[in-house]
């Protein structure tokens, strides 16, 4: 049986707005019962550990799909993420590959975690795919390939583009917009139409560009598995 880990954010103040962030739930949803319904295991870790803050956004009428309505009545997979592993616990030997859900949350922390950042490089320098989605490519902003470029240099990659971020207004919250650190740190950076299914696979790496995508990134995670 193939073991995934899906990190979530532990963060939870959208910037000094007063209001409230953390993980994207069908970002997480999504993924998890496309995987787990083809009986991959999962173990969920957060920086902090314990239950990891859902962006009450996520939880609105507008933003609810079939993964979100499942994961809304699925007491067991709640009970789950109520106790996330510690991610410093967390060893990259234990799994066959890694996925991070979006939601503004892993702007400000796992963007910046060490342990985030060292789990990356390891997944990948051993041959096993990392993948991310919507707001999550954040965690490539301090990533490095073992010659000390960035990880994503010269890679094609996506995510939560800065039209998007335009359109939630929050360009102006967010300590960096996805889009141009991409750029930044050399990404070759592509993107669909807002708000529609994008998600680009170079070599291990597997990116997404919007809630939307979190199923295609799943699925192409599943087929690297």
């Amino acid at each position: 049986m193939k073991k995934v880990l899906f990190v979530l954010t532990s963060h939870e103040d959208l910037g000094n707005t007063g209001e409230k962030t953390g993980f994207w739930i069908e970002e997480f949803a999504a993924p998890y019962y496309l995987l787990r319904d083809k009986d991959v295991n999962i173990t969920i870790a957060s920086p902090k550990g314990g239950q990891p803050p859902i962006d009450p956004k996520s939880n609105e009428p507008d933003f609810q799909t079939p993964a979100t309505v499942r994961f809304n009545n699925d007491k067991e997979t709640q009970e789950i993420l109520s106790k996330t592993v510690e991610l410093a616990t967390v060893n990259q030997a234990d799994y066959d590959a890694i996925f991070y859900p979006g939601g503004h949350g892993p702007l400000w922390d796992l963007a910046e975690d060490a342990h985030s950042i060292a789990l990356i490089e390891s997944f990948l320098s051993n041959k096993k795919p990392v993948s991310a989605v919507c707001h999550a490519p954040a965690v490539f902003k301090h990533t490095k390939n073992a010659d000390g470029t960035p990880l994503v240099n010269g890679k094609k990659v996506t995510g939560f583009s800065n039209t998007e971020e335009e359109a939630v207004q929050l360009t102006n919250v967010v300590p960096f917009l996805v889009e141009d650190m991409l750029k930044e740190k050399g990404g070759v950076f592509s993107k669909g139409d807002d708000w529609t299914p994008y998600a680009l696979e170079d070599g291990l790496l597997i990116t997404g560009q919007n809630p939307a995508s979190s199923e295609l990134v799943a699925e192409m995670l599943l087929k690297k598995l």
